[in-house]
């Protein structure tokens, strides 16, 4: 009977809050009731779950602590958390979709999921996906994947060629109209590019003018025979002055010494030009700028386009007794040599033996000479050093399809890393010259050591 009147005397004291809760108690009922008819089935599960926790928390809050138990303070809040809990967690309506949301996508990235430091195991029957390990490609497959990456951009591929012509035409024209007398021949292009051989940008072409020579009056002299002793280089003598006196010849005028002088011909055509050739009307009538280089020795045009940059090289060109000589003389006072190219025969010659057993000497020629393009300490190796080591290897390397590209590139190098410890490469259509001659001993040592490092680890190079 004590504790009923306690309980009594305790209710009267929150009179008030007793009488809040059951206006509220009703409130609760009336909405639940018509919740369904106004949000749904959902909102009205949603509403009933919040008013069910609100009415335990109301519940606890008036309702008579058990004084004599000091954990029913604790297990009261612990209930409540476990209340508020369960509003948290409850599921949300769907909002309207607004316009804007359309461009979004459906679906989130997916989170990344955190391991559980305990290990908790997959469930049994659930299909487990193995992550595939990351493929490492060979060298024969970087190798065909770089070559390429090696194609000279389509635009310049077909500008270059169209605008060195038209060059070619015009100064074709001012060469017989100033020098008539002169039996230049046909003007011509010639350079990887025209080969299929040029990789990374076409940024330079050479433009070849032929030297007429009769030869009833001139005669050639192998580098050997001179003081040079160099079989690269060849001189060009004036025979039989006694019966055709000077004169007879019109490239008497640019003789030294009985000699026909390829420093001589280079002056005059550098002067030319230089100063003769109207290039800016050249220019605005191509569409470009033509600029001579006035400082370099070699008879050299500059030319800017909208879309291509180009170095256009001219030179005087003698062919005799099955001789291509080119005016580029070696530094010095010697003024009369002619230097003895084999750009023709040894593009012919690639050819040749890749139809012969369809091989892939052509394709590991430009993947080289795009690695020594690329790197500047190995510029001076790339063309005729390359080509030459590709032939001599032919000899002996017999098997050159595309599937061994990898082996053949790896013999490659390791060739030329031979060639320059010893200091001597040599020429494949003539033993006797040495294409290192005219290195540095400083270069090689740095381009062989580069390759030397490539030898383990050839990707480095590409």
């Amino acid at each position: 009977m004590a504790a009923f009147w306690q309980q009594r005397g305790r209710r009267q004291e929150n009179g008030g809050l007793g009488s809040v809760i059951d206006g509220l108690g009703s409130v609760f009922d009336v909405l639940l009731a018509n919740a369904r008819l106004v949000l749904g089935v959902s909102g009205a599960a949603v509403l009933a779950i919040a008013t069910l926790a609100v009415k335990r928390l109301i519940d606890r809050a008036t309702s008579p602590r058990d004084e004599g138990d000091p954990k029913a303070e604790q297990k009261s809040l612990e209930d409540s958390w476990q209340d508020l809990a369960l509003i948290k967690t409850t599921p949300k309506p769907p909002k309207k979709q607004r316009r804007e949301d359309l461009s979004e996508p459906l679906l989130s990235p997916a989170r990344p999921l955190v391991p559980d430091p305990r290990g908790s195991s997959a469930p049994l029957g659930a299909p487990q996906v193995k992550s595939s390990p990351l493929r490492c490609l060979t060298l024969q497959e970087k190798l065909l994947s770089h070559s390429s990456q090696l194609a000279v951009p389509e635009i310049q591929a077909s500008l270059v060629p169209q605008l060195a012509r038209s060059i070619c035409t015009q100064l074709q024209n001012f060469l017989r109209s100033k020098f008539p007398e002169l039996p230049f021949g046909r003007l011509f292009l010639s350079g990887a590019l025209l080969d299929g051989l040029e990789v990374l940008a076409a940024d330079h072409v050479r433009l070849m003018l032929p030297v007429v020579l009769d030869a009833g009056l001139w005669s050639l002299i192998s580098g050997e025979d001179t003081v040079v002793r160099n079989p690269q280089y060849w001189m060009i003598k004036r025979i039989d002055l006694g019966y055709f006196p000077r004169g007879c010849s019109p490239w008497d005028r640019f003789i030294v010494g009985r000699y026909l002088s390829s420093s001589v011909l280079n002056e005059t055509l550098h002067k030319l030009l230089v100063a003769s050739i109207n290039w800016p009307a050249i220019g605005g009538l191509l569409g470009c700028a033509i600029h001579p280089v006035v400082a370099s020795r070699e008879l050299k045009l500059e030319v800017k386009h909208d879309q291509v940059d180009l170095s256009i090289t001219l030179f005087p060109v003698v062919e005799m007794e099955d001789k291509v000589l080119l005016a580029v003389p070696p530094e010095g006072p010697v003024e009369n040599l002619w230097l003895e190219s084999f750009y023709r025969a040894e593009v012919s010659r690639l050819k040749e033996l890749d139809a012969g057993d369809s091989g892939a000497r052509q394709l590991c020629l430009r993947i080289l000479n795009g690695v020594c393009k690329s790197q500047p300490r190995l510029h001076k190796l790339g063309g005729s050093p390359v080509t030459h080591t590709i032939l001599h290897l032919s000899d002996t390397a017999l098997d050159w399809a595309e599937e061994s590209l990898a082996d053949r590139f790896q013999q490659v190098l390791e060739e030329l890393v031979a060639s320059l410890e010893k200091g001597v490469l040599p020429s494949y259509f003539n033993p006797k010259i040495n294409l290192f001659s005219g290195l540095l001993e400083e270069e090689i040592d740095e381009m062989g050591f580069v390759l030397y490092r490539a030898i383990s680890e050839p990707e480095v190079l590409l």
